[in-house]
C-alpha cells in the first residue's frame, strides 16, 4: 500500500473561496434587512380600515300638477246610422249612387217606377178642380138665397139646403186637396233619398227588383263617420273613486268633459283628440263596468265602425301631486308600501305610504311623503332605519365598467 501524502493548500484557490463566502454573507444580511422593512410595512397596513357612512342616491320630491289618465279598451261606433227602406211599393228602375261613396242627406239613391203614382196624382188634380168648380156654384146659390129669403121669395128650407150644400162643397174641396197632397207625397217617395249624410254601404237590390212599402230588408245602409263615437268601458269602482276625488276638490278637471286620445289596432296614435261626452247610468251586472262614450273628429275616415281601439282618457288633474320613482317604493312583510327617506339629521327614516296609481315610471303618492322629502332610490338594500348615510343625487354615481372593458 502506498503511503498517504498531503499536498499543501493552494493559496490562490483559498482566497477565491473566502471571497465567495463573504459575498454570500453580505447578500444574506441585505435580505434580512429588506424582510424586516417589509414586515414593518405589513404590520402598519394591517390596521383596522376607517370606513365612512354608506352612500345613497336620493331624489328630492316636488309637488307638481299631474294629469291623471286611464287607458280603456273600446270600439268605434257610427255617429248616426240609417237603414234605407222604400215607403211605396214598385219596381226599382235605377240605382243612383255608388256603393261605398259619401252621400248627402236628401240625395236620391234609388228610383222606383213613378208611372202609377203619377197617374194617381193627376187624378187627384182633376178631382180637386171638380170640387172647386162645384163649390163656386153652390156658394153663389147660397148667397142669392140669402137675399131672397129676406123678401120671402124662397122658403127658409130652400135657403138652409143651399147653405148646407155650400158647406159640403167646401169640405169636398178640402178632401180633394188632402188626397192630392197624399198623391204628391207618394209620387215623391218613388225617389228613395238618403235620410242622413254619410257613407253608403253595399246595395241589397238591383234595377228590376220589386220592393214594397216598409219592407224589413233595407235597400242599403248609410252611416255618418265624421264625427264618430268610441264606446268604452270603465270599472264602476274606478269611476266612484274618481268622482269622490272630484267632489273633494283634490282634482282640478271635470271628468265628464275629459280629453281622450286613441291608440289604434296597429299601435299607432290617432292624430286627433276626442272628448268624453256621456257616461251610462247603468252598471253592467255581469262585468261591474260602466259604458263611457267619446266622440272624435274623423275627416279622413281613418276610423271605421267596429274597429278595436284603446283610449287614453285625461280624467282630471292633481294640482299638487307627489310622484315617487318606483325604485324608491318597496313593501314590508305586512304588504304595506314603504319608503326610506333621509331626514334633516342625515339619517335614514322609514315611512309607510299610500299610492293611488302609476304615472309613467312613478307612483302617485297620496300620503306618507311630502314635497322636499329626500327619497332613497339607490342603495336601498344596504341601509336600515336610523343609519347615518352620505347623500348624493340619484344617477350621479358613475357606473362600474364591465369586466374586460378597456378604460
Amino acid at each position: 500500500m502506498a503511503p498517504l501524502t498531503f499536498a499543501p493548500p493552494d493559496a490562490a484557490g483559498l482566497g477565491r473561496r473566502l471571497t465567495t463566502r463573504s459575498a454570500l454573507a453580505t447578500l444574506g444580511a441585505v435580505a434580512l434587512v429588506g424582510l424586516a422593512v417589509l414586515t414593518g410595512c405589513g404590520k402598519h397596513q394591517a390596521g383596522p380600515p376607517n370606513f365612512g357612512p354608506p352612500e345613497v342616491g336620493v331624489v328630492t320630491l316636488q309637488a307638481q300638477p299631474v294629469d291623471l289618465t286611464t287607458e280603456l279598451p273600446g270600439r268605434t261606433v257610427s255617429y248616426m246610422i240609417s237603414d234605407v227602406r222604400p215607403q211605396v211599393g214598385g219596381v226599382i228602375k235605377a240605382r243612383l249612387f255608388v256603393e261605398g261613396a259619401n252621400v248627402r242627406a236628401g240625395q236620391p239613391l234609388y228610383q222606383i217606377d213613378p208611372a202609377p203614382y203619377k197617374a194617381a196624382y193627376d187624378s187627384q188634380v182633376a178631382a180637386l178642380a171638380k170640387a172647386e168648380a162645384n163649390l163656386a156654384t153652390v156658394k153663389l146659390k147660397a148667397e142669392r138665397y140669402a137675399d131672397l129669403v129676406k123678401l120671402n121669395a124662397v122658403s127658409k128650407q130652400d135657403y138652409n139646403d143651399a147653405v148646407a150644400a155650400a158647406g159640403q162643397a167646401q169640405a169636398d174641396v178640402a178632401s180633394a186637396k188632402a188626397a192630392l197632397q197624399t198623391a204628391r207625397i207618394n209620387l215623391a217617395y218613388t225617389r228613395v233619398t238618403s235620410p242622413i249624410t254619410g257613407r253608403a254601404g253595399p246595395t241589397a237590390v238591383t234595377p228590376g227588383a220589386l220592393v214594397t212599402a216598409d219592407q224589413t230588408t233595407a235597400l242599403t245602409t248609410v252611416q255618418t263617420l265624421d264625427p264618430i263615437y268610441v264606446d268604452l268601458t270603465q270599472s264602476s269602482a274606478e269611476l266612484l273613486e274618481l268622482r269622490r276625488e272630484l267632489a273633494s276638490g283634490a282634482l282640478g278637471a271635470n271628468a265628464e268633459r275629459a280629453r281622450v286620445k286613441l291608440i289604434l289596432e296597429d299601435g299607432s296614435a290617432y292624430p286627433l283628440d276626442g272628448e268624453l261626452r256621456v257616461a251610462d247610468v247603468t252598471v253592467d251586472p255581469t262585468s261591474g263596468a260602466v259604458k263611457l262614450r267619446a266622440v272624435f273628429p274623423n275627416p279622413h275616415a281613418v276610423l271605421l265602425p267596429g274597429m278595436f281601439v284603446r283610449a287614453v282618457i285625461n280624467e282630471a288633474e292633481a294640482p299638487a301631486g307627489i310622484l315617487a320613482p318606483q325604485a324608491g317604493i318597496t313593501h314590508n312583510a305586512q304588504g304595506q308600501a314603504i319608503a326610506l327617506v333621509v331626514n334633516t339629521q342625515g339619517k335614514v327614516e322609514q315611512r309607510v305610504v299610500q299610492t293611488s296609481r302609476t304615472v309613467g315610471g312613478a307612483w302617485l303618492v297620496t300620503s306618507g311623503l311630502s314635497a322636499g322629502d329626500r327619497l332613497i332610490v339607490e342603495g336601498v338594500g344596504k341601509v336600515k332605519p336610523g343609519m347615518a348615510v352620505k347623500v348624493v343625487a340619484a344617477g350621479s354615481k358613475p357606473q362600474a365598467p364591465a369586466m374586460g372593458a378597456h378604460p
